[in-house]
């Protein structure tokens, strides 16, 4: 049997854990290497599943427009593909890999938008040499008839468009399942206010970010600071009278953590200035905050506000597991490893 070294930080009636992360795998289940209708040019329109792509081009996918008789174009071009997928699946969780976009990319899932990396102009920066893996959030497959991809890409120079890597919808299968899943879009901004673990504060004019993912990939490029991380959402009427704890990966560099305006929980004491704090190597340590029967609301809108501090390098909540799993269920989990 394998044994494992678990060390528990104690902190304010939450505790992190560092541990081992917990395992998940991917199948793929649905092939989308191949045949794609692209066309150049940039109109939002095409992100909607009733857009009528026949005229376009096609294009192999993964490949560089390039290689494909675009010799030489830089600039907006979208992609489609449509698919169906067997209802056995339903119940899974799924994620779409688009392998390697060059430079810059908005996904779409049946008209939603479901992840992007890099940054559109007028502020560009590439993502070209990150991976797009993103998450499928529940509902929006349509297991009964065809669902859409639109992808919207940018190339600023050489090479554009879905170029290597593998292509397709992959079941994710997971050892750690959490009841309630947060992984997905969050609210972000860079800075620092304590304001911001409000639940009331007005996070609208936010940016929003895929979690778990660094944030130089999405939205803050070589980005060294306080950024804070906030989702709301409805805690389900089951919820009442259990324990749970919250899942948040693991964070480059440190972390305090809110819900609904109380603080449960911190890697270490992070002062306001920037040139007294210390990180070592707690970016490899992954949070699990054990929180108390009254700290989440069932039935009602919560928040979680995630104060970050990164030292230097790549920032922000970067791996998964993201969201709530009941304690018996967590507590029985480490106690079959």
């Amino acid at each position: 049997m394998k044994r494992y070294i678990i060390t528990l930080i104690i902190l304010l009636g939450a505790i992190a854990i560092n541990a081992n992360e917990p395992e998940e795998t991917f199948r793929r289940i649905v092939n989308l290497e191949g045949n794609w209708k692209m066309m150049i040019g940039d109109d939002m329109k095409r992100a909607n599943p009733d857009f009528d792509h026949r005229s376009w081009e096609t294009l192999h996918v993964p490949l560089s427009w390039e290689n494909q008789g675009f010799n030489g174009y830089d600039g907006y071009a979208w992609y489609r593909k449509t698919f169906v997928i067997s209802p056995e699946y339903k119940n899974s969780s799924l994620m779409l890999f688009l392998g390697y976009i060059d430079d810059v990319d908005e996904a779409y899932l049946n008209g939603q938008l479901i992840g992007h990396k890099g940054s559109f102009p007028p502020n560009f920066w590439t993502a070209y040499n990150t991976e797009r893996k993103y998450i499928i959030p529940d509902g929006l497959i349509n297991f009964t008839g065809h669902n859409t991809i639109a992808v919207r890409v940018y190339d600023a120079q050489l090479d554009g468009g879905i170029v290597r890597g593998p292509v397709g919808i992959y079941q994710r299968q997971r050892d750690l399942v959490p009841d309630v899943e947060l992984e997905g879009y969050w609210k972000f901004r860079t800075g620092d206010n304590p304001a911001w673990a409000h639940p009331d504060y007005e996070d609208a004019d936010w940016g929003k970010i895929v979690v778990p993912g660094m944030w130089e990939d999405q939205l803050a490029r070589d980005y060294n600071g306080f950024g804070w991380y906030r989702k709301s959402f409805k805690a389900p009427d089951s919820m009442e009278g259990k324990r749970y704890v919250l899942m948040l990966g693991k964070i480059d560099d440190l972390e305090e953590v809110f819900i609904n305006g109380k603080k449960v929980g911190q890697t270490v004491e992070i002062h306001s200035n920037p040139h007294r704090i210390n990180a070592y190597d707690e970016y490899n340590r992954s949070r699990f905050y054990y929180l108390n029967e009254k700290d989440i609301v069932p039935g009602e809108i919560n928040t979680i506000a995630v104060r970050v501090f990164d030292k230097v390098g790549e920032g922000g909540i970067y791996t998964g597991p993201v969201g709530l799993i009941e304690l018996r269920r967590f507590v029985n989990y480490w106690r079959s490893r």
